[in-house]
């Protein structure tokens, strides 16, 4: 096998590892983002705000694992 599918391998997993935990945390947050609503429906604002926030924080991490596949894939 060549080097350049090697390097397709591995920006394949890099992808799918990225957008597997993204969906995992992004999942967990809003779940107890529900929850917390549920508890206490007067702190709704605050939730979702720290929501957004998080769930920004979250997406960031599979963005940039993108962007260094693309640039292992590329170089």
């Amino acid at each position: 096998m060549e080097v350049q599918g090697l390097y397709a391998i591995a920006v394949a997993i890099i992808m799918g590892c990225g957008a597997i935990a993204a969906g995992l945390g992004n999942s967990a947050v809003a779940s107890k983002v529900v929850e917390g609503i549920t508890r206490q429906p007067e702190l709704r604002g605050q939730l979702l705000t720290t929501l957004f926030i998080s769930v920004g924080l979250i997406e960031a991490m599979p963005i940039i694992g993108v962007v260094m596949a693309f640039i292992l894939l590329f170089r």
